[in-house]
């Protein structure tokens, strides 16, 4: 059983199924026949749909699953490693990808090849050069050659983003900067990732948004929030999905059942339980009827 490789996450993010896709390769995942393929930023089929599961490219590969197993494609479709572990993250920036095997964590480069060996129980991605793992149930972090940055004594960690990453210590999240030292004070009920300036939190029931010294820019009023992406963010209503800016004004009215992150200008979103995409305007590029 593996740990949950982005353990901070908010309440919406359970509905970011694969499909959240990125600017850096225009492709997006979607699903068609119960099959999974890509599109482009225009909605036009790049990739044939042909795989039982698929993420984002990143780093010009993205991980599908093939007979039970994860491996990569590239940007063509074509298997760039094969498959052949348990689950697979997207390439970090860092050019390392978490992967699972045997119930253990670690990272592959984009040759396949382990340049971190699966020994954690739990971890996430790589943010700003540093991955959190977890061994013997305490969290702390790692460099890109596997050496420890920051030693294991968090209960819950998240990447780093803008020079912070989401902690938690007991029952309540605050950050820490790249040193491993308190920068906000745990306080939270959950605490997101910075992405803009802002990440999101929850207190007393709600989620709202801070910036970077700690302090409230959206006050708690939304019942999920997400981190934000090209300037908009994902927040929930009740049981609707809508899109904020900066200043916590709606710019796309929530209406989706499920959604995701703005990445490279397109989010996911769910209607009836298909997966479609909206442009910033709210204007579907790939229909959920489709």
């Amino acid at each position: 059983m593996y740990a949950n490789q982005r353990v901070l996450s908010l309440f919406v993010s359970a509905v970011f199924l694969a499909g959240c896709g990125t600017a850096g390769s225009g492709l997006f995942p979607v699903v068609s026949g119960g099959r999974y393929g890509y599109i482009d930023r225009s909605g036009k089929v790049a990739i044939q749909p042909q795989f039982e599961a698929a993420g984002d490219f990143e780093e010009g590969l993205a991980p599908v699953r093939v007979s039970g197993r994860w491996g990569y494609i590239d940007t063509a479709g074509k298997l760039a490693i094969a498959p052949q572990f348990d689950l697979a993250d997207p390439f970090s920036s860092d050019g390392l990808a978490m992967v699972g095997s045997g119930g253990k964590l670690g990272f592959i480069r984009k040759d396949g090849r382990y340049v971190i060996n699966p020994v954690y129980d739990g971890a996430g991605e790589f943010g700003e050069h540093l991955a959190p793992v977890a061994i013997n149930g305490r969290w702390g972090y790692i460099d890109n050659k596997g050496v420890p940055a920051i030693n294991p004594q968090f209960d819950e960690a998240s990447i780093f983003s803008e020079g912070m990453a989401a902690v938690r210590i007991g029952g309540v999240h605050g950050y820490i900067d790249k040193t491993g030292k308190l920068a906000i004070n745990p306080q939270f009920d959950v605490a997101g990732d910075f992405h803009d300036g802002r990440a999101a939190v929850r207190s007393g029931g709600r989620y709202g948004y801070i910036d970077r010294h700690g302090k409230m820019m959206i006050p708690p009023q939304f019942d999920g929030a997400g981190d934000f992406g090209d300037g908009l963010a994902l927040v929930a209503v009740g049981q609707r999905f809508g899109y904020i800016g900066k200043d916590g004004k709606f710019e796309i009215n929530p209406q989706f059942e499920r959604a995701g992150a703005f990445r490279g200008g397109l989010a996911p979103v769910w209607l009836a339980g298909r997966l479609g995409y909206v442009n910033k305007d709210g204007k579907y590029v790939w229909n959920p009827a489709a």
